[in-house]
């Protein structure tokens, strides 16, 4: 590496030093701001508002919200569980029936 590459990497590595410690002052110092931290709880507050009264709008007129279509998505889902094990049970209790008729029908039964 020749000297002026030597240079140029000192360069950078000291800017790129400095970069770093002046990005880690300005968040300590936004985080540390009572202003700043007032800002953003209201804003955040007012977000929520916001959306609270979107979905209430859309419930207003029909329309449903992406949490009612998930919480319908689940019932379904479940719902959907449910009705498999019962198709489950009733195709055991049919293979016993048949079963059971078929022993009924042999030669040896005496009901047969």
């Amino acid at each position: 590496m020749t000297s002026e590459e030597e240079g140029a990497e000192r360069f950078k590595d000291r800017f790129s030093s400095r970069g770093e410690d002046t990005l880690g002052d300005l968040a300590d110092f936004l985080l540390d701001n009572p202003w700043l931290n007032q800002a953003l709880q209201l804003a955040l507050g007012a977000r929520e508002r916001a959306s609270q009264a979107g979905a209430q709008a859309m419930r207003n007129v029909g329309v449903p919200t992406a949490a009612d279509v998930d919480r319908i998505a689940r019932r379904v889902r479940a719902l959907s569980e449910r009705l498999e094990s019962v198709e489950d049970k009733l195709d055991a209790l049919g293979h016993e029936m048949a079963e059971l008729r078929r022993l009924l029908r042999t030669p040896d039964n005496p009901r047969g």
